[in-house]
């Protein structure tokens, strides 16, 4: 890039089921208002905003120009972007470009989702092809469904080792003071929760959160005049493709992937062989359990068919060698607009040593999050404590 690019400040909402003593515009606010305060900043001085959310699943459009006072937006340049699941990292690489480009100095990224206005499980129902895309259909349900069958039938995992995912999201959820779902759950409370379709239980899915997220990002001579722990963005890549053509409903589908392209992809702009040793967190989105086995073997890991030993060795806990989530992540908390930005806020957290009760023990001096979205897009980015690093 032609700047290096830093995030200096950033903060989110509590996340709930219903906040009901926010609207919109004060919701945003919030986070806005916590990371301009992070950063020790003022609106005045932030040169861009950039937003972004899901706007079918609360069916308000154009929010951009209706947020205004909320984002502190007014008479400022800005984006409104929307892609999927992805929308939060989206952002980011946006407001990246945009002050490594030399444009702007500071940029304002938001993400933000207020699911209860909406119906986002009859919105998602409806985005397929009824036929080539029923897999998307009940909210995705059922693509998770597959990818779990095929993963047991493929490697020998059970659904013990899915449950496992959920209690380690939902036990480093108690640990964050903003996570949606804290609970205080074991495997066996996951295998006796509602059926919705084999293997997919209640709590192998993620919830419907409402929250924010803000982070500004700025050019590196005011990083090191304005923040005294500054973290750099070193890489960011993003890969798609249809769900029905190659996605991870049949493990065994050697083509290459959307997720294994764009890491592959991320580890070669960084010059790296072994993103295990190299990363010392990692945050990525996980709407179901099955969907973070996956991720670990397509983020190299582990080899194909060794996910689950690493959940069930207890690698990839919080106090692992690999710490997968620390957050809690998607599964504990998914206001959509805004959990692909999370992820990257939660893994700048670490690597400033500011995550609190769910910080790593271990010293983090690099991370790596991703974002995904419908329809099998994925967009990662690389962070680290220092920018030659």
């Amino acid at each position: 890039m032609k700047r290096n690019v830093a995030i200096i400040g950033g903060g989110q909402t509590r996340h709930a089921a219903r906040r009901h003593d926010v609207n919109q515009v004060e919701l945003v606010n919030e986070a806005v208002r916590a990371a301009l305060a992070d950063a020790k900043m003022t609106i005045d001085e932030i040169d861009a905003v950039l937003l972004g959310n899901m706007e079918f699943f609360e069916g308000c459009h154009m929010t951009d120009c209706w947020l205004a006072d909320g984002t502190g937006a007014y008479g400022k340049p800005g984006i409104k972007i929307t892609t999927g699941g992805t929308v939060g990292a989206t952002i980011v690489c946006a407001g990246a470009h945009h002050v490594a480009s030399g444009l702007f100095d500071k940029v304002l990224c938001i993400g933000f989702e207020k699911q209860e206005e909406g119906d986002t499980g009859a919105i998602l129902s409806g985005v397929a092809h009824p036929l080539f895309g029923r897999s998307m259909a009940g909210a995705a349900v059922g693509y998770f469904a597959m990818m779990g069958s095929s993963y047991m039938a493929a490697w020998g995992a059970k659904e013990e080792h899915s449950a496992m995912v959920a209690v380690k999201a939902r036990q480093n959820a108690r640990k964050n003071q903003y996570a949606h779902l804290k609970l205080d759950i074991g495997i066996q409370d996951v295998l006796n929760s509602r059926m919705l379709a084999y293997p997919i239980r209640m709590l192998d899915m993620c919830p419907a959160s409402n929250g924010a997220c803000a982070m500004i990002l700025s050019d590196e001579k005011t990083a090191r005049d304005r923040c005294a722990r500054p973290v750099w963005i070193r890489a960011m890549d993003t890969a798609h493709n249809e769900q029905f053509e190659i996605s991870w409903r049949d493990v065994l589908d050697r083509r290459p992937k959307f997720s294994t392209t764009c890491a592959s992809r991320i580890y070669r702009k960084l010059g790296i062989a072994d993103p295990a040793a190299y990363f010392d967190v990692f945050e990525v989105y996980e709407p179901a359990t099955w969907a973070e086995l996956q991720w670990y073997e397509d983020l190299g890991l582990c080899a194909p068919g060794q996910g689950f030993r690493l959940v069930e060795e207890g690698k990839t806990g919080i106090d692992g060698p690999m710490p997968v989530n620390p957050s809690g992540g998607v599964l504990s908390t998914n206001c959509i607009g805004a959990s692909a930005m999370l992820r990257v806020w939660e893994a700048a957290l670490q690597i400033r040593g500011d995550a609190g009760g769910h910080q790593v023990p271990k010293e983090v001096r690099r991370a790596l999050t991703t974002g995904y979205g419908g329809t099998n897009w994925t967009v990662m980015t690389a962070l680290s404590r220092n920018p030659e690093d």
